[in-house]
């Protein structure tokens, strides 16, 4: 099951500083929602565990992710891989940093392949979990740049 998202951030910062925010891997990490705990490992990688709820059945996701940036397009691409519940959940996730007037645009696409027995049974659940890992995330990433 495949699933994609978009979605725009209106972020009061500049680009300079938006781009540097989403290229650091610590406060990328502490920007997933209901994340439990962040691990990182190098400039460009880091582990995170969530919590997930699917339907009545509440639980972690543990994540492998990778920070993929073009610094010539302002694009940060992020590639994360992992599962719970017996099922894997990839996620791939894309912004470009587009400078405005008096703030930066973060235009994001991403998308979400589940797989395993509980993507088979729960995946309209699974979507919601997926989009708003996803939507959360980049609303994080505007509201830590905001405050």
């Amino acid at each position: 099951m495949k699933l994609e998202y978009t979605g725009q951030e209106q972020i009061p910062a500049s680009a300079e500083t938006v781009w540097a925010f989403v290229n650091d891997p610590e406060r990328i990490a502490h920007c997933l929602p209901e994340l439990i705990e962040a691990k990182v490992i190098d400039p460009t990688h880091f582990d995170a565990i969530v919590r997930v709820g699917v339907g009545p059945v509440r639980g972690k996701f543990t994540f492998k992710f990778e920070l993929q940036p073009d610094a010539a397009a302002k694009r940060i691409g992020i590639k994360g891989s992992g599962g719970g519940f017996g099922s894997v959940l990839d996620l791939l996730a894309g912004a470009d940093v587009v400078p405005g007037e008096g703030m930066t645009l973060l235009n994001w696409k991403g998308e979400a392949q589940m797989r395993g027995p509980v993507a088979a049974v729960g995946g309209r659940v699974l979507d919601g979990q997926a989009r708003k890992l996803i939507e959360q995330t980049f609303a994080n990433v505007r509201e830590a740049l905001t405050t």
